[in-house]
Formats: C-alpha cells, sequence, structure tokens
C-alpha cells in the first residue's frame, strides 16, 4: 500500500501502481468524470500513471490553470498531427501551451500556411479529436530517438534530442502520431470538442535571428462549443479595446521607424497623462516618507558586472558603448537599482537614519527581439516608477507592508479590483539561477509570506517564478474582459547589499548590512498605460483623462459666450476644450463621443440666455441644464470619489 496526501490534507490508502484517475473515481465518479490532469510530488503526471510511491496528488479539472494547460497541450499535439497529415514534409519544433491557448512551431518547407488555410486546419485536427485517441508515454533510449528524428529528417527535434540525458527522454503517442513530450496531457482525444487556430506568425528558431524562421500557428480549443464561442465574442472586444488602436485614436503614442523598433514617442495628450500619472504617484509617495532622487540613463559597464544584472542580461541588452579612452564602455542601463545603490553609498548611514527611500521615474533599456516587440507592452525603452529602500533587519516587515499599502492604494484608485497576489520564490532544482546564500534566501522568502499573511492579501506561492536576486510579491490583476496581467511588484533583496558593500553603522557601533526593498507599483509607465487602456476601453478615470470636457457651440454665434464657460472651467481647474469648428453640432457629438470625452459641454441661445451649459455625459446620458460652477463641484465631486488620499 501507498499512502497518498490530498490537497486538503487528507491522507487515503491505495495499492501500490493505483493511477491518478482511480484515486479521483475512490473520491467520487463525478470527480472522476471532470478529472483531465494531475500532478504528483510536484511533477507533471498522466491521468493513467502508476503511483508507485508515497506522496501528494493534486488532480485538476477544467477549471484550473494547470488543467487548462494540459488540454491545450494535448490539443497541440492533435493540431501538429493534423499539420503533419495536410502538409507531408514539414517539421516539427515545438508546441506548449500558453497563457490562452497553444502554439506550435513549424517548418513547412515549400508550403505556406495562411488565414485561408484555417478552416482545413480546423476540420482535420476536430477529425483527429473525434476518434477518442488515447494519450500514451513511452520511455525511449537516445540512440532511438535520435534514429526516429532523423529518420524523418528533422534536426530541430534532433537538436532537441541531443541536449538531454539518456533516461530522461520520453515520447506521446496517440492514433498514428508521436511527438516528443515530457508529458501532462489529458486522458484521450475525445475531450477536445472545440477548436480554432487563431493565426499565425514568423517566429525564430530558438528566439535566435540567425537561426531558420518558422511559422508559429496559434490555437486555442475548449471542453464545449459554447466556451469557444464566448470566447471569440471576448477577443472581438479585446481587438476593440486594443491599446494600439486607441492610443493612435485618442492620440497617445507613436512609433516611428527613423527612431527605432520599441521606442515609443510620447504624444502631448500622452504625455500629459503620464505626467498625471506621475504626480498621483509622487504625490502619495512624499506622504510615504521617499525622497526622489535621478540616475543617468548610462553607466559604465563595471556597475552591472558588480550587480550581476550583466552576466544575467548582458545578452538582451543594447551593445557596449565605448568611448575613446582605452578599455573603457558604458551601457545603456538595463535597471536603476545598480544606480541607487551608489546613491546610497555616497554617504555612511547611521541605523537612526534609516529608512532610506529613494524613488525616481528612471527610463531603462532592453534590448528585446524584434519578433517580441507589441505597442507599448513590450518595448525596448521604458520608464519604471522604481523606488529602493534600504532599511534594518528589524524594519524589513513594516517597510514590506507599507509597501503593500501604497500598491493597493494605486489598483483601487485606476479601478483595478479583481486581483490575487502571487509570491514568487526559487526554482529548488535549479539554484545555479539565483545569485546570493540560501540563508538570505530563506529570510526573504519568509519575510515576504509573513508580510502578505498579515496583510490578508489572497496569494499563491509560485517556485520559479523570483528574480534572481531575490523574491518577490507580484500583484495579478483581472481586467474588464477577464485577462490576468502582473501588474506592480515588490522585491526583498539581500544580495546587492552585499555586492556593493552598503553599510550602516548600528546601536552598537558596529557596521551591518541594509536589507534592499525594490518596488513598482505601476511596474512601467508604457506597460501600464497600456494595460489602463485597455482596461477602461480608453474611458480614462476623470482625474486622470487628458480632457474632462469638451465645449461645443450650437453656432458661431455662441462661441464668445462658450470662450467665457470654457475660462470659467478652467479656472476651477477643469480640463477642458473648445470646438469651435464650422461643423452641425450634431456632428460634435458623434466625434466627441468617438473621443471619449466624459462630458460634453453644449451651449446654444437658451445657455447664453441663462447664463447654463446643457451637459451631455459620454454614453448619452443628459444631465440637463446647470451653471458651470455647479458643472464643476460635480466634476470635483466624482474624482473625490474615486481618488481617496493616500
Amino acid at each position: 500500500m501507498i499512502e497518498i496526501t490530498l490537497p486538503d490534507g487528507r491522507k487515503v490508502q491505495h495499492p501500490k501502481g493505483t493511477t491518478p484517475m482511480e484515486v479521483a473515481q475512490s473520491i467520487s465518479e463525478g470527480l472522476a468524470r471532470n478529472v483531465i490532469s494531475a500532478r504528483f510530488n510536484n511533477r507533471k503526471v498522466e491521468t493513467v500513471t502508476p503511483l508507485e510511491e508515497d506522496g501528494a496528488l493534486v488532480l485538476y479539472t477544467w477549471k484550473d490553470e494547470e488543467g487548462k494547460k494540459a488540454f491545450w497541450h494535448s490539443t497541440s499535439h492533435v493540431m501538429a498531427q493534423a499539420l503533419e497529415e495536410l502538409y507531408p514534409g514539414c517539421k516539427l519544433t515545438i508546441g506548449p501551451a500558453i497563457d490562452s491557448g497553444f502554439y506550435y512551431d513549424v517548418d513547412f518547407g515549400e508550403h505556406t500556411v495562411s488565414e485561408k488555410d484555417f478552416p482545413a486546419i480546423e476540420k482535420k485536427a476536430l477529425e483527429i479529436a473525434r476518434g477518442k485517441h488515447d494519450f500514451k508515454m513511452r520511455e525511449v533510449s537516445k540512440a532511438d530517438a535520435l534514429a526516429f528524428y532523423r529518420k524523418q529528417d528533422n534536426p530541430y527535434k534532433v537538436e532537441l534530442i541531443e541536449n538531454l540525458q539518456d533516461g530522461d527522454i520520453t515520447f506521446c503517442d496517440h492514433d498514428t502520431f508521436t511527438d516528443l513530450c515530457r508529458g501532462g496531457h489529458i486522458p484521450n482525444t475525445g475531450i477536445i470538442k472545440a477548436f480554432k487556430v487563431l493565426n499565425v506568425a514568423g517566429a525564430y528558431w530558438r528566439g535566435n535571428e540567425n537561426n531558420p524562421q518558422l511559422t508559429r500557428v496559434y490555437g486555442i480549443s475548449f471542453p464545449k462549443q459554447k466556451d469557444l464561442t464566448e470566447y471569440l465574442e471576448l477577443l472581438e472586444e479585446a481587438k476593440k479595446r486594443d491599446h494600439r488602436k486607441l492610443g493612435k485614436e485618442l492620440e497617445l503614442f507613436t512609433f516611428s521607424q527613423r527612431v527605432g523598433q520599441g521606442l515609443p514617442l510620447w504624444l502631448p495628450k500622452g504625455a500629459a497623462l503620464r505626467e498625471r500619472l506621475e504626480q498621483f504617484l509622487k504625490k502619495a509617495q512624499k506622504k510615504a516618507g521617499y525622497e526622489m532622487v535621478v540616475s543617468p540613463h548610462i553607466g559604465q559597464k563595471e556597475l552591472y558586472v558588480t550587480s550581476g544584472h550583466y552576466a544575467k542580461y548582458g545578452e538582451d541588452s543594447f551593445q557596449p558603448i565605448r568611448t575613446p579612452r582605452e578599455d573603457e564602455e558604458f551601457l545603456l542601463k538595463p535597471m536603476n537599482c545598480p544606480h541607487h545603490c551608489e546613491i546610497y553609498r555616497a554617504k555612511p548611514f547611521s541605523y537612526r537614519e534609516l529608512p532610506k527611500r529613494y524613488a525616481e521615474f528612471g527610463t531603462v533599456y532592453r534590448y528585446e527581439q524584434s519578433g517580441e516587440l507589441h505597442g507599448l507592452t513590450r518595448v525596448r525603452g521604458f520608464t519604471q516608477d522604481d523606488a529602493h529602500i534600504f532599511c534594518t533587519h528589524e524594519q524589513l516587515d513594516e517597510e514590506f507592508k507599507n509597501v503593500i499599502d501604497l500598491s493597493l492604494y494605486v489598483l483601487g484608485s485606476l479601478g483595478f479590483e479583481h486581483f490575487t497576489a502571487q509570491v514568487s520564490v526559487r526554482d529548488p532544482e535549479n539554484p545555479e539561477k539565483y545569485i546570493g546564500s540560501s540563508e538570505n534566501w530563506d529570510k526573504a522568502e519568509q519575510a515576504i509570506i509573513n508580510a502578505a499573511t498579515e496583510k490578508g492579501l489572497d496569494f499563491v506561492i509560485e517556485p520559479g517564478e523570483a528574480a534572481f536576486y531575490g523574491p518577490k510579491l507580484d500583484f495579478m490583476v483581472k481586467d474588464a474582459l477577464g485577462r490576468q496581467w502582473q501588474l506592480g511588484t515588490i522585491q526583498v533583496d539581500y544580495n546587492l547589499p552585499e555586492r556593493f558593500d552598503l553599510t550602516y553603522k548600528g546601536s552598537d557601533n558596529e557596521l551591518h548590512r541594509p536589507v534592499m526593498i525594490h518596488r513598482a507599483p505601476f511596474g512601467s509607465m508604457e506597460r501600464f498605460v497600456a494595460l489602463l487602456l485597455e482596461h477602461t476601453g480608453g474611458n480614462f478615470p476623470l482625474w486622470l483623462t487628458p480632457e474632462q470636457a469638451i465645449v461645443l457651440p450650437v453656432s458661431e454665434k455662441h462661441e464668445k459666450y462658450a470662450e467665457k464657460v470654457l475660462k470659467s472651467l478652467e479656472n476651477d481647474e477643469i480640463r477642458a476644450l473648445l470646438d469651435a469648428r464650422s461643423e452641425t453640432v450634431g456632428k460634435k457629438i458623434r466625434e466627441a463621443e468617438m473621443g471619449k470625452y466624459p462630458f460634453m459641454v453644449i451651449v446654444g441661445d437658451q445657455e447664453m440666455q441663462d447664463g447654463t451649459i446643457s451637459v451631455r455625459r459620454h454614453g448619452g446620458e443628459d444631465l440637463g441644464a446647470i451653471t458651470p460652477q455647479a458643472f464643476a463641484d460635480l466634476i470635483q465631486k466624482e474624482i473625490s470619489r474615486t481618488l481617496k488620499s493616500f
């Protein structure tokens, strides 16, 4: 017999060789009908894998993220089989599950695949799925695995296998199809009821521009047709909210090939929006005891060697800038933290002067691959709302909780109400990915867990998601379309203070090492604005929107009164503009709706006679005739309801 521990802590006895599906059946037939994947002792297993030892078992259904990943990974095999049958001679490479669906990178050779081919691929894949073929894992020797793919003339799979150890290689079979795979599948193909090819794109083998270009085929699948229909409707709404589309329509930002890929240019309205976001956070930071600093856009290469960033990010950075002086090299800064460490080092500190909280809206640069660039969400130059807190060990808990409070204030003020927290810790199986001692990592991880618990956060622990220098707390936010984004991060770091030999004099008159907290509630200004655009559909909170009202005179004879109204609103610090074009008021209203102005202020004969304005809210609600002062008061009240003081 073996002892199996379930997620609720319950322990059950089963004969050795029992499968996860049999464990599910022993709990309830309803559960067994819904189980599609499993994890045993923290590794993915098949639902039919015999369990040979004591351990912890987690059973997943479609409702679980792990269940969806197994479902989509399995469908990628089915799609790959369909592609091989439709395009003989094509060479498969890798086909992982992603956050929404999956993709498979394929070398199609002389074949080309475009949108017109999607229906045929979908039809073939669903035909295969209806066969209810079991997914079966089997171990293969390295020699046999190499022979199999050399016979298929597939250099990509051969390259993957050559980097694997003999004894660690497994194939997955279903129907007539075989693929190199580590496992983690649904029981059979019949569970796949709905499938859609979403798009195709170019992708370099292993992300290297010097390697062959492949075709990446994206797809998604569901256990019910209804789920696919709802997803496609959501996708259409997402297209309408695409920040690249809205950013152009609202004249917030642009890109220029002459300036360079991934380097956004902020237009006047976008720059004003950024400035308001910065001032909003600066005001809260000032109350929280932060001091603003400014650091240069470049630093000597040695600075980033000391911090460890060069070893970790050197390949993703812009190439070093060489000066006329021999052996002198600078880098565009990939991170602000090394600069802030040097600011701290500028003078000695006593424990009485800590914590020191340095904040900066600092622009950093990463050389992202051109194929990975995407609007404002993935760029090569971006501004972080960065801050670094240097504190004593005794102050760490309180400082971390204070940063949580600030992050929650930011999310709440901008309408992000649904989120979970993720505590990102080390990958225990890959310690070489991280710098610093195990003792410091243990302390840092426990400090974050304690703070998240004390603040009552709904959090999960994710092994392997930590930064290379320390664990972190990330806020995983759901937007208006139910999509999840990582927004805002707080990190505890014992390692950079050691690397930069940072100290403070303690009450015992001895030198001690401070603890460092990294934090960025927005993350980056670029990505935050992109997410905010898509979350709000361009209808920003009233306190943030570029213009809060647009004044629309009915005709030319009402323009002077319209100008007087505009001046009155501006005196009350209402951001407004005047549309004095010789167009009909109906056309002006339609264009103001498209421009997403929160309020339209219409003035004609009656308003000019009564000293009032007619107010129309974006979306069509008519607020009637009121005085300009009453309208200004209305706006201020709405802002105060959403923008609480920190």
